[in-house]
């Protein structure tokens, strides 16, 4: 296919457990995709997968993500995924931790989407972002600590503001906030809180990341054209009051 046919994907945190299942979908789905990650040495085991193009990016440098933007225009997709959670208590959370985890879940969300929207200019069809958020952001009863959950409740927000902005440069901005998703991010709890965290999933298992991303897929189809500004929360019913 030329360049005017081919659609292509930016996806961040590309090298993560979510990340890797948002990749393998999009370039099933015949996209072509660059992966964005601080995580050199996972992007080179992904160096292969026809349609992929690793580039190493820290994404808490607002300038690293303009420079690597302006080396993979144009875009026609824009998926959000990078991110973490840290576990410190309040009210003792670090002024540092704070910051940091503002900057890899927010932030860089942020500047991805201005350097994206440029990058969409004058592209055919409707672009496409879609945020991966957290159901942290909105449930309460569960563990995630406060600064994680304003991490992503601001993603939401920005979201709503961007799918209002560009709803007739036909941008659509769409957020998803899984609940228990099986990825390396296990790894942040005791056991003891993760499993009661599982049990608590009404299918009595925590989701895969290829069930979330094919959410992310079903956005990114000719299907999700017509949705944008939506907080799709993904949680098997466990939160439903």
């Amino acid at each position: 296919m030329d360049q005017a046919s081919t659609r292509n994907a930016v996806v961040t945190g590309a090298a993560g457990g979510m990340g890797r299942a948002i990749v393998a979908r999009l370039l099933a789905d015949g996209l072509q995709v660059t992966g964005l990650d601080i995580d050199a040495d996972g992007l080179a085991e992904m160096a292969a997968l026809s349609g992929f193009t690793p580039m190493t990016v820290d994404l808490t440098d607002p300038q690293a993500i303009a420079d690597a933007f302006a080396q993979i225009r144009p875009v026609d997709v824009l998926v959000n995924n990078a991110g973490t959670c840290f576990m410190s208590a309040f009210p003792d959370i670090p002024a540092a931790e704070l910051d940091r985890q503002m900057a890899i879940n927010f932030s860089s969300a942020f500047h991805c989407c201005q350097a994206a929207v440029k990058a969409m200019a004058g592209r055919p069809g409707v672009r496409k972002i879609v945020n991966i958020s957290s159901n942290g952001a909105y449930n309460f009863d569960v563990f995630d600590p406060p600064h994680y959950r304003a991490s992503k409740a601001a993603m939401d927000t920005l979201t709503k503001d961007l799918a209002r902005r560009y709803a007739r440069e036909k941008i659509a901005v769409n957020s998803i906030a899984p609940a228990m998703t099986e990825t390396p991010l296990f790894g942040v709890v005791s056991a003891e809180v993760l499993d009661a965290a599982i049990a608590a999933m009404p299918h009595g298992r925590p989701m895969q990341p290829q069930e979330v991303a094919a959410w992310v897929g079903f956005l990114i189809s000719p299907a999700g054209d017509i949705a944008s500004g939506n907080v799709i929360v993904l949680n098997q019913g466990r939160d439903v009051r």
